[in-house]
């Protein structure tokens, strides 16, 4: 038999091996992450009918080649492009990611880990990120609870939308700041209810409650800058009601202490006396101090008078609220009740005590004498619950708190109203004593900004998870309806010495194998070589279609020629079976 007949049937079966690659190639051009295949050939082996000879230096012989005829055409490897990347597809799916490397995503299926570049993922019924093709877990590390950075161990199937990563915990204010102008003619700071600023705060369960800080001005000190009394009012829950502040002990704000501030006590415009009733100056009786029960007791609780109808019935301290009222004090009964009148002999009588006992002199004192001039009470001092806040006279600059130029801060003791409640240290050093037109633009922020520009110590109510975004690094977050984020886990990634040495498996997996080199159980950070992960878009096939249809043109060709030759062969066979005749 001619030898020519094997040669190309030989020919025949490589190319069509050839052929079964570039198909397969071809019908994958739209798989994601597919890597195309190349086909090498080699000549099967080879007859040798004369072995080579040497040179022959006695009879001036030179040397023979070896004659040797090739018996055909084998493959010699099948190799894959798995390192060259595919065209980049935008899907929109933020769960969709590309590897921009030569990194491999590792999956699980329970058992044993796979490595793919296929990137379409989504999340499970199980909350666990997964292959949209297979239901594969991908594996990743987890976050650390103690330091919140990510523990790079074992990989593990990255459940993110677990029960605990649903909502992101409260958190009390703690840090808070107080900035802007504060203008000394602003007629706000010197009235008596003085100038208003809200700080909103979160307590431990995330409610979030109002505290009422007020700023007054006193009078100029000689040798001193210009003087602020700081005092918290009231603070209010988000219902807008009043929290009971009567069972804390000591001060919430500051320390207690006197600051002086002439004023001239006089009735209201509207009001008068009649022995002990404060009428209207239309005659209609508002409030009648005979109806105080017990001075010694002007809390909330005492009802008063005790004959009246539940629906009538008035407290000592509602009596007097009327009172302040009219003298301009409304909502600042304490401090009304606080004042002192200087008397001609220098002793110091308190409102209370005029109220209570010389109701004739305190009414005299807003009262016209015979040449028509009204008597004035002047009050020189008052007490109140905080501390002082101090400016430069001339540059209006910041110049301390409590009389100390160093101190920039001061602390709101909230803690005694309960566990949980945080204590609120507030930054007072952007507050600035300057003209503007009678206008103060003061105003409190909680929370104070680090070094880095964070805000710190603002506090929060408790979030609900509305989204997931995914870093180029892996990282995946969580967004929460609070403002928080948090790091849920990452993407652990895959990377072999021999990438091309990666078995397929089917469903765009590969495993690992001796000459690909092993998984370490762990893998690496996909940013350690230079390498990231790109959201919203999948590696397509890396298949070029001209260059297969190139090979497919030449494997035809060859597939052709290979056939011509056992039909020549043939017919060469033919001929000698015909010389019989």
């Amino acid at each position: 038999m001619m030898r020519s007949l094997f040669s190309g049937v030989a020919g025949l079966k490589t190319h069509q091996t050839k052929m079964d690659v570039i198909g397969n190639n071809i019908a994958n051009v739209n798989t994601v992450g597919f890597k195309s295949s190349s086909i090498v050939f080699s000549d099967l082996m080879s007859q040798t009918t004369q072995r080579a000879s040497g040179a022959n230096a006695t009879t001036g012989t030179g040397g023979i080649n070896a004659r040797q005829i090739g018996l055909g055409v084998r493959s010699a490897a099948i190799n894959m492009a798995i390192t060259q990347q595919g065209a980049s597809q935008s899907t929109g799916n933020p769960f969709d990611l590309m590897i921009n490397g030569e990194n491999f995503f590792v999956v699980s299926d329970g058992s044993s880990n796979f490595f793919t570049r296929d990137g379409s993922f989504y999340i499970d019924g199980a909350g666990n990120l997964a292959m949209t093709s297979n239901g594969y877990n991908v594996m990743g590390w987890g976050v650390d609870p103690q330091t919140g950075n990510i523990y790079k161990d074992t990989v593990t199937a990255l459940r993110v939308m677990n029960t605990a990563n649903m909502t992101y915990p409260a958190e009390a204010t703690s840090q808070a700041t107080i900035a802007g102008i504060l203008d000394r003619n602003d007629t706000d700071v010197s009235s008596t209810n003085g100038k208003v600023v809200n700080l909103s705060f979160y307590d431990a369960a995330g409610y979030s409650y109002t505290a009422k800080i007020v700023f007054k001005k006193s009078d100029p000190q000689e040798g001193k800058g210009t003087e602020y009394s700081i005092e918290l009012a009231k603070i209010l829950d988000s219902n807008g009601d009043e929290v009971d502040l009567s069972g804390v002990e000591g001060d919430l704000f500051g320390q207690e202490s006197t600051q002086l501030k002439e004023t001239v006590l006089q009735l209201g415009n509207g009001y008068v006396w009649n022995g002990t009733k404060l009428e209207t100056a239309g005659g209609e009786t508002i409030v009648d101090l005979n109806d105080i029960s017990d001075w010694d007791d002007l809390s909330a609780a005492s009802k008063y008078p005790a004959d009246a109808a539940d629906d009538a019935k008035w407290t000592n301290r509602q009596i007097l609220d009327e009172v302040a009222k009219a003298y301009g004090y409304e909502g600042s009964t304490d401090e009304f009740l606080a004042l002192a009148q200087v008397a001609d002999n220098g002793s110091y009588v308190d409102i209370l005590e005029m109220l209570e006992t010389d109701l004739a002199n305190f009414a005299a004192a807003t009262s016209k004498d015979a040449a028509g001039e009204e008597h004035r009470l002047t009050v020189n001092g008052r007490v109140y619950e905080g501390t002082t806040i101090s400016f430069d006279k001339g540059t209006g600059n910041f110049n301390g708190i409590g009389g100390t130029v160093t101190q920039t801060t001061s602390i709101l003791r909230l803690s005694q109203l309960g566990p949980n409640f945080s204590d609120i240290t507030i930054d007072f050093s952007g507050i600035g004593d300057w003209n503007n037109k009678g206008t103060s633009t003061i105003g409190a922020d909680a929370g104070i900004a680090d070094p880095s520009g964070a805000i710190l110590g603002t506090g929060r109510t408790i979030g609900n998870m509305i989204g997931l975004s995914i870093q180029t690094n892996g990282m995946i977050y969580a967004s929460y309806d609070n403002g928080m984020t948090k790091l849920l886990g990452q993407i652990a990634t895959a990377q072999f010495p021999n990438a091309s040495g990666l078995e397929k498996q089917g469903n765009n997996l590969y495993a690992a194998t001796m000459n690909s080199g092993e998984f370490d159980g762990i893998g690496v950070d996909i940013t350690a070589d230079g390498g990231s992960m790109t959201t919203g878009e999948l590696e397509m096939s890396n298949v070029d279609l001209s260059s297969e249809f190139t090979q497919m043109i030449t494997t035809q060709r060859g597939f052709q020629a290979n056939s011509r030759i056992i039909t020549v062969s043939d017919t060469l066979l033919e001929e000698l079976t015909n010389l019989k005749r």
